[in-house]
């Protein structure tokens, strides 16, 4: 694991139980981003496979439960106290500590994957090492959902959630994200670009790409 991911790391083990109570669920998130995901679920047989890639708290995790209790939901993160979060706000899920570029799931176990804003800390050269990772665990034909802040460049956040902390945060720009789920075989299906509300610095993006049938 490299330096910066080990700081991302101990950043978000240091916010997590504030981040948890800021954000408890996807109150937060506008009706159009919150319409991509349901456009992913509504199209899930009972009993599908979901994986929330970089659960975070498990703010997704609980509403895909509410949607849809039949789903089989698994969370990845990479820090040990959001997950510890995400056990308390959501039950009957897997929860696993991994890196997204490297996920220990077999090949096509998901029928969905969504990483919602969780490649924020991931440069746009880095983007290609994740989404080969996401595209291996999907299944045929799955749905994968990529949320993001757009832009391009980085920044360095030091204070978050009311905690001194040292966090690397990248913009991306939607045509590098497309570009680079398209790099690995994916098919494009939709991408939203809204404009930011009064309490975001950016515009925000969601893209829907697609694995290939097989």
């Amino acid at each position: 694991m490299d330096e910066r991911r080990e700081a991302t790391r101990i950043a978000y083990d240091t916010v997590a139980a504030a981040y948890a109570a800021a954000l408890p669920d996807l109150a937060y998130e506008a009706p159009l981003d919150r319409a991509m995901i349901a456009e992913v679920v509504r199209e899930l047989p009972e009993g599908a496979s979901v994986l929330d890639a970089g659960c975070g708290t498990g703010r997704l995790l609980a509403h895909l439960r509410a949607e849809r209790p039949s789903l089989h939901l698994v969370g990845v993160d990479l820090s040990e106290g959001m997950l510890a979060e995400a056990s308390r706000t959501v039950s009957d899920v897997d929860l696993v500590r991994a890196d997204l570029a490297a996920m220990p799931f077999e090949d096509a176990r998901f029928d969905a994957v969504i990483a919602w804003y969780s490649v924020i800390h991931t440069a746009t050269d880095g983007l290609v090492d994740v989404f080969r990772e996401l595209a291996r665990v999907s299944s045929s034909g799955a749905a994968i959902l990529v949320a993001f802040q757009v832009g391009s460049g980085e920044r360095t956040v030091r204070r978050a959630y009311g905690r001194v902390v040292e966090l690397t945060a990248h913009l991306h720009a939607p045509s590098d994200v497309v570009s680079a789920l398209e790099g690995v075989g994916l098919l494009m299906q939709a991408s939203l670009v809204r404009a930011p509300r009064a309490t975001e610095a950016h515009s925000q993006a969601v893209v829907l790409a697609r694995k290939r049938v097989s």
